[in-house]
This record gives structure tokens, sequence and C-alpha cells, in this order.
């Protein structure tokens, strides 16, 4: 049977989504740690900042302090970034999705997002927040485990693995972002206490920690983190991995089931790995991280635009995230 572009669209999206959740947690887990540090409750701007939502949040919040940061980023049903918000197109596109995934699949998602639409603020209060951060963490990597195990791999498959790990690589530029950007340390910091202690809980934010130690036993500096997170191709989550991941299922889709569409798409995956392997993290750091960063999260969106033309008949939503210039 034919996969659908409508199912082959909503296989993508659910991907995509989960995955955006898993990190959303992961950013807020992040920055509840970092909110203990010197600059204190500052901080939380920046999440707001990350995703270029300054406009619509403080169209209903008069200032980015912890309380109203979680609550635009968990409970906001107005807030399309919203974890709740998240959930509920994953749960939609899920039930659109029941002649294709397994019970365990929807059953999963489904209870999911009804645990947490029974959440209340008093739940993610800042001594609580790490604590639900992980919850959904594993809710969302029990949806991988049971995707994993259930899911038929047919041409749905390859479009659950596509949105999966081009969501993937660009949430890690922007939790590498996080730091290096929004959070630059002073010049006396630098190398301090206090930076070391950030770095170490943005690789833990990523559940690298242990890789990026397997690699790098001693020591740990901006170069050695942001390289590991970019360029290290045995790093799930690292960017050049994922773009990897991304051209593969481009290329099975193809010769597979020979589908026409994805030559502009594969083209854009070939020019971005390209550009990824051939420029050191030395020179990166030297000519701008963020600017780096920005330009490859600039590579994700078009080639996210290139998928939707090809395979699913239309422009890509306005699901895909912006982060701020």
């Amino acid at each position: 049977m034919n996969l659908l572009a409508r199912y082959a669209e909503c296989i993508f999206w659910m991907a995509r989504y989960m995955e955006r959740a898993e990190n959303l947690a992961r950013i807020l887990d992040v920055h509840e740690t970092f909110s203990r540090d010197t600059r204190g409750a500052t901080n939380w701007f920046s999440i707001v900042q990350l995703n270029a939502d300054e406009k619509d949040f403080f169209s209903r919040y008069d200032r980015p302090t912890a309380e109203s940061v979680i609550h635009y980023y968990m409970f906001d049903a107005q807030n399309s970034n919203s974890l709740l918000s998240m959930l509920r197109i994953a749960r939609e596109n899920a039930r659109a999705l029941r002649p294709w995934i397994s019970t365990e699949m929807w059953t999963q998602i489904n209870v999911f997002h009804n645990k947490l639409l029974d959440m209340s603020a008093k739940d993610v209060a800042s001594q609580n927040l790490s604590k639900v951060c992980t919850w959904i963490k594993e809710e969302c990597q029990t949806h991988t485990g049971i995707t994993e195990g259930t899911f038929y791999r047919d041409q749905g498959w390859y479009f659950y693995q596509m949105g999966k790990y081009i969501e993937r690589a660009d949430q890690t530029t922007r939790l590498l972002d996080i730091k290096y950007h929004t959070l630059l340390p002073s010049p006396v910091e630098v190398g301090s206490t206090l930076d070391v202690s950030q770095w170490t809980t943005v690789l833990r934010s990523t559940a690298g920690y242990h890789a990026f130690r397997r690699v790098y036993p001693r020591g740990m500096s901006p170069t050695t983190v942001a390289g590991f997170m970019l360029y290290n191709e045995g790093f799930p989550r690292s960017v050049v991995m994922c773009v990897r991941q991304i051209d593969g299922v481009l290329t099975r889709l193809r010769s597979r089931y020979e589908l026409r569409g994805g030559a502009q798409a594969m083209e854009r995956v070939d020019e971005l790995l390209a550009a990824l392997l051939s420029r050191p993290i030395e020179a990166v750091l030297r000519q701008g991280l963020h600017e780096y960063l920005d330009w490859t999260q600039l590579q994700l969106n078009l080639l996210t635009t290139e998928i939707a033309q090809a395979f699913f008949g239309m422009e890509a939503p306005v699901a895909v995230q912006s982060q701020s210039q």
C-alpha cells in the first residue's frame, strides 16, 4: 500500500513534536540549573529569546520570571511551542494515523498527553520542575522505544526517522547556543568552576556527558564540547550524525520506493553535510558560533520546506521554530 501524502506528513510531524517536547524539557531542566548561578532569574528570558517568542510572550506576560516562563512553555495553550501544545499536536497526528501505528504507540501518547493536561502550576513550581522534566523526557523516550519495537518498516518508518533527526539536529544547536550565546560568561569566568559546571550541564542535557568523557577523559573547554556536539559521529545527538541519518533516509525513500521527489532536499543535505565537515571547530569559534548555529538552523528549516514540497504537496507548516538573530 502506498503511503498517502497526508499520512506521511502526520508521521513526519508526530516524530518532530515528540522529539521537540523532549528537548524542551531538557532546555527547561538546564535553565532550572543555570538559574542558581550568580545571574539568577535573568537567565529565564534566554529561553524566550532562543525560540524567538518575545512578541508573543510579552503580549500575555509582564516579566520573564521563572514562574511566567515555566507556565508559558509548560501549559500555555495559546503558545504553539508549549509542551501542552506539542503533545496535543502529536496526539492529533497520532489519532489521524490510527490505521498506520500500533495500539501501543497510540495509547502511550494519549495517556502522556492526558497526564500533562491534568497538571497544574503547583506541580511544576521551581522546586518540582527538574522532577517533572525528567518524567517528560522518560515519557518521550518510552515513545521512541515503543516506536522502535512496533512501527512497521515501510515508507512511514522513513518519514518518522527523517522528522526525528531533523528536529534533533535543530534542537542540539539550540541547547549548545543556550550556553555559548545567551549565557556567555565574562572573561574572568571562562574556565572557572561555574563555567565548567555549565558546560557539564549542557552535556548532561543531551545525555552526552559520559559519551564525551569517553572521548575526553580529562578537561573540558568550549572547543571540545562544541566540537563534540556538532561533529562527533559516534554521538547520537551530534548535528553531523543526524544529518548523515537524514541523508540515508532520503536515499532509501527514493531508491527503495521509487519516489520521484526529494532531489532538491538531497542537494540541500549534501551541501549542509559538506559545510559541516569542512570547517574545524576552532575556525567556527573564531568566526562566531552563534552565527554558525543560526545558519545551520536556517538550512534545516529550508530542508523541511523542500521535503514538504516534494512529499506532502505543500509548503512546510508554521511549526518550524526560528531562532532569534
